[in-house]
């Protein structure tokens, strides 16, 4: 008997011997209870297995899975976009132009690369938790002149991570108490990994909508008194992504005295706040609404900073959080255990990076230049807010379809974009961003000669006056896929 066979043996005697200890029926749809009742009694393999003799002599394959909240997660929005054009044909004569993806294209900081390169041998050492002394004081003393701090406390107000994401889905493990109610309260649209890290930790996420009558901001004087008690982490990303919106001092402070009401956290993702157009005005943060109002001990405060779009190191995987020692120490015990220690030759690459600041304002400059030319290309034939910050555009939709827009555009141009529902949660909100896209013109490597394509075919589809289509009878500004022979 193989070893693979062997394995299959054994775990269906421990199944059967577990089912008839519990008298469950093993019937063809007991998959589910199966798993959960077993996971507290024996190793839980996730594989695939045929039937055995005890499963009523079936051949009926199953799965057994280790966690059933896994079941919860919605695909990622570009499993979603894959599958929109996984039937469609683009024209081979035009090059593909991916404006889905906001991965930064100007060149990372040699500095960063060189120190990567200089302690490349520390590969040999294992990093602690906590990171270098020397990383933790150089992100301290980064935030408190960026944010006009009085201080951060390097041995429990700072922890460097392994970029947002990561830090972001582990707090959220960490934070959550489901031993009572669990909201936690996301921007809508949203960064899928609040809602994918809230349902993994057993919380229930709390959609606060962001349209063009908010300003793209959540409206939190619109949250009842009885849903804010069951709230126990609020998420900001400011600049926000998709929207570019940004989150002003006072609403920060609004946002604090909420908390202090009602014992909530706030974390605020600020991944993107060295991107901005006007110099003089980068945005603000979390802390420093805290500092101005006195809290120096940052309570049910913490931020989330990286160096993916600030320096262009998206691979380095380089971020840190800081704020309430209270959230950071625990946060940290959690983090021993979880093993994600960032290695010391990137920890030396951080340092390079937050230690420098001209190559920082030299990719804010190119960036501008790139909105300028693509905001100048694309006014006159798409609606969008001038964003402050962030390398975004979030384009109002020629007819409002952005499924079939962006198909269409896809088809016709080859030119892909990320639908605005695709991002978001739509059930229950008077103004769904399903008739915006999300287009990353500006981080193209070619920005103006990505926005002339767009540009050229919307003008063409879409006309001012709409006539009828001849194949189905709907109107010109309609973007069916279907209609796309007879445009």
């Amino acid at each position: 008997m193989d070893v693979e066979s062997s394995a299959q043996g054994r775990v269906h005697s421990a199944l059967a011997e577990t089912c008839s200890r519990h008298r469950q029926a093993c019937s063809r749809t007991m998959i589910t209870r199966l798993g959960l009742s077993l996971h507290r009694r024996l190793p839980i393999i996730v594989g695939y297995f045929s039937r055995h003799d005890a499963y009523n002599d079936a051949s009926t394959a199953f799965w057994i899975l280790m966690n059933p909240d896994l079941d919860a997660l919605h695909p990622y929005p570009f499993e979603k976009l894959a599958a929109l054009k996984a039937e469609l044909t683009p024209p081979a004569s035009l090059a593909h132009i991916p404006l889905t993806i906001g991965e930064p294209q100007h060149a990372p900081y040699p500095g960063a690369l060189a120190a990567l390169v200089a302690h490349q041998a520390e590969m040999a050492r294992y990093p602690a938790t906590n990171g270098l002394a020397a990383l933790r004081e150089t992100i301290a003393a980064w935030a408190c002149q960026r944010f006009a701090l009085a201080g951060l406390d390097t041995e429990r107000q700072v922890l460097p991570v392994n970029g947002t994401r990561e830090a972001i889905f582990a707090f959220v493990q960490a934070a959550l108490d489901r031993s009572r109610p669990a909201k936690v309260a996301v921007p809508n649209p949203f960064y899928q990994i609040y809602e994918g890290a809230t349902l993994l930790a057993g919380g229930e996420p709390l959609y606060l909508d962001c349209t063009a009558d908010n300003g793209f901001r959540p409206d939190f004087s619109a949250v009842s008194a009885d849903t804010w008690r069951d709230v126990q982490i609020v998420f900001i990303c400011s600049p926000g992504n998709p929207t570019g919106a940004v989150t002003p001092l006072a609403e920060f402070k609004q946002l604090i005295a909420l908390a202090d009401e009602y014992d909530f956290i706030i974390a605020s993702d600020e991944c993107y706040s060295e991107l901005y157009l006007d110099e003089a005005t980068p945005p603000p943060g979390l802390l420093q609404a805290c500092a101005e109002l006195g809290r120096d001990d940052y309570r049910r405060c913490v931020v989330f900073h990286s160096l993916s779009k600030r320096s262009n190191l998206p691979g380095l995987r380089s971020g840190f959080v800081a704020g309430d020692a209270d959230l950071i120490m625990p946060f940290k015990r959690y983090r021993t255990y979880h093993g994600c220690a960032m290695s010391l030759p990137m920890q030396h690459a951080s340092i390079a990076a937050w230690q420098d600041e001209n190559h920082v304002r030299a990719n804010r400059e190119a960036y501008r230049e790139k909105f300028s030319a693509v905001t100048d290309v694309l006014a006159p034939v798409m609606d969008f807010p001038t964003p402050e910050a962030s390398f975004y555009l979030w384009p109002a939709v020629p007819g409002g379809d952005d499924i079939a827009f962006t198909q269409r555009l896809f088809v016709e141009q080859h030119v892909s974009v990320l639908p605005g529902s695709l991002m978001a949660t739509i059930d229950g909100m008077t103004t769904p961003p399903g008739g915006h896209t999300c287009s990353r013109f500006i981080s193209s490597a070619t920005a103006t000669p990505a926005a002339k394509r767009p540009r050229r075919w919307t003008k063409r589809a879409c006309p001012l006056k709409p006539t009828t289509c001849a194949k189905t009878g709907c109107q010109q500004r309609c973007w069916n896929i279907s209609c796309i022979a007879s445009r």
